[in-house]
């Protein structure tokens, strides 16, 4: 603030504060000392105790272990599974060793923690398989059909690869993901031989985005494309194991459900009706999978397939003959 000073038409400044008198209460935002943060210390030891309490802190066991696997796939590079595996015993044997003290609760969240990330890493390395690198034109496979997707446009289906030709010699895949003309999948089960032309897993289109190639390395898949000419369907040189005619036996059920479905119902009606059963989703048409999706359904039909629960409800007239 200026003053008037001693010699006549000349003002002198000095320098002051606002208001004059006293200083300015600070904001509950903004505290002056460490004492005002000790309501809101005891506020969060409050919560902590109530949610320590029986029974209440089991449910973040899982978030814990879930945290784990994330900090696994955010590793910059794949972590030694002996170290992993060594660092989840030593933090579970300390948490059982610390069940008395006050301190489990955080000792038991670290030990959760630890596990997730050492079971990822277990995982990864128990699935390691072939993976492409660059693709390849022509190739001759055989092997026995796992899997056999319907959609709206073509079919695909899974191939456990039994023999691999290629001109260029590349690393044997395990499984092989493989598209053909809709219609023209073989039989889940059937050991069939083909030409096919193979490309990498597809690697997410922009940083951060939906990773195709991990959900595949996670299935155990190492290529994908489509099929060459016609597929030959012989005479398997051996066992496809349980597994195989277990995967043969559940196509088969879905096959003669989706056929019951179709010759009972007609229109969209049987195609929703075999896509909530079966997964199939290939005969909805288009209007109605748009209207499904702006009307925030289209989750039901994501979700599809064996372990949608029939009821009464889900027949979309009292008069129509459901499947039951």
């Amino acid at each position: 603030m200026a003053v008037r000073g001693g010699a006549p038409g000349r003002t002198q400044g000095i320098a002051g504060t606002w208001p004059p008198r006293g200083a300015a209460q600070a904001g509950p935002l903004a505290p002056s000392g460490l004492s005002a943060w000790s309501p809101f210390v005891e506020s969060l030891r409050s919560w902590a105790r109530a949610e320590a309490g029986a029974g209440r802190l089991l449910p973040w066991v899982p978030v814990a272990f879930g945290t784990g696997i994330a900090l696994y796939f955010a590793a910059d590079h794949e972590p030694l599974l002996a170290v992993a595996a060594l660092t989840a015993v030593a933090f579970c044997t300390a948490a059982f060793l610390l069940r008395r003290r006050k301190i489990f609760p955080i000792a038991i969240m670290i030990a959760a923690v630890a596990a997730g990330f050492a079971v990822a890493t277990w995982k990864t390395a128990r699935i390691a398989h072939g993976v492409l690198a660059r693709p390849i034109y022509s190739v001759s496979l055989s092997g026995f059909v796992e899997t056999r997707d319907i959609r709206e446009r073509t079919d695909r289906f899974v191939l456990r690869v039994m023999r691999m030709e290629s001109p260029r010699g590349q690393a044997k895949l395990e499984r092989v993901r493989l598209s053909v003309k809709k219609g023209t999948a073989p039989e889940v089960g059937s050991f069939v031989e083909l030409k096919a032309r193979l490309q990498p897993p597809l690697a997410p289109l922009r940083p951060g985005s939906y990773d195709f190639s991990r959900d595949l390395y996670f299935q155990g898949i190492g290529a994908s494309g489509f099929v060459m000419g016609a597929i030959k369907t012989v005479e398997p040189p051996v066992s496809g194991g349980l597994a195989l005619r277990y995967a043969a036996f559940m196509q088969g059920l879905r096959d003669a459900i989706d056929a019951r479905i179709r010759t009972t119902l007609e229109g969209d009606k049987r195609a929703i009706a075999t896509a909530l059963l079966t997964g199939r989703r290939d005969a909805i048409t288009e209007p109605v999978n748009d209207a499904m999706f702006i009307s925030g359904l289209g989750h039901v039909l994501s979700i599809s397939g064996y372990h949608m629960p029939w009821s009464p409800a889900s027949c979309s007239l009292p008069s129509a003959r459901c499947w039951r």
